[in-house]
């Protein structure tokens, strides 16, 4: 059985969008289409309706690209659980109220029992201070929180032939 990954919808913007001119920026999104190629067949793959809310905002062309990479994978219900954990993790401070929907991507991928939860925010999701905070929500309602790690740190354990 594949492990089970939430995709948030910082990977399909990575993916979706024209090459940047910042290096860093350009690298995640080398790394994110490396991810997409090498790696997406080994997992499934699902979003909830977040991921499409958010990735259809903005420019009409970017938003077409967004959703046309959407397309096949099976969404996950925002169900009451996942809304009351959501808020819990906005409460009790590990999200800021105004990243709601940051805690929402969280909450569902924990309720579904996702593995991991694949993003490129570092500053809301896959930031080591916060996720002490979440696993600590999650757990304290009996929840056990899905890894939140970057394409980065999803590759897999590929040799590298200059080590």
């Amino acid at each position: 059985m594949k492990p089970k990954v939430y995709i948030e919808t910082t990977i399909i913007s990575y993916l979706a969008s024209k090459p940047s001119r910042d290096l860093i920026t350009a690298a995640h999104q080398q790394i994110t289409h490396d991810w997409w190629e090498m790696r997406l067949k080994d997992f499934e793959v699902y979003i909830s309706q977040f991921v499409p809310d958010e990735a259809s905002a903005g420019d009409a062309d970017a938003a077409a690209r967004h959703l046309a990479l959407l397309g096949s994978f099976p969404l996950l219900d925002a169900t009451p659980e996942a809304l009351e954990l959501a808020g819990a993790l906005v409460a009790r401070g590990a999200i800021p109220p105004r990243k709601a929907a940051d805690a929402a991507h969280i909450a569902v991928a924990t309720v579904h029992h996702m593995q991991f939860l694949l993003t490129w925010n570092c500053t809301h999701l896959a930031n080591a201070e916060i996720l002490v905070q979440v696993q600590a929500i999650c757990a304290a309602l009996g929840y056990a929180a899905p890894i939140v790690c970057t394409p980065e740190e999803l590759l897999g354990g590929q040799d590298d032939p200059m080590a």
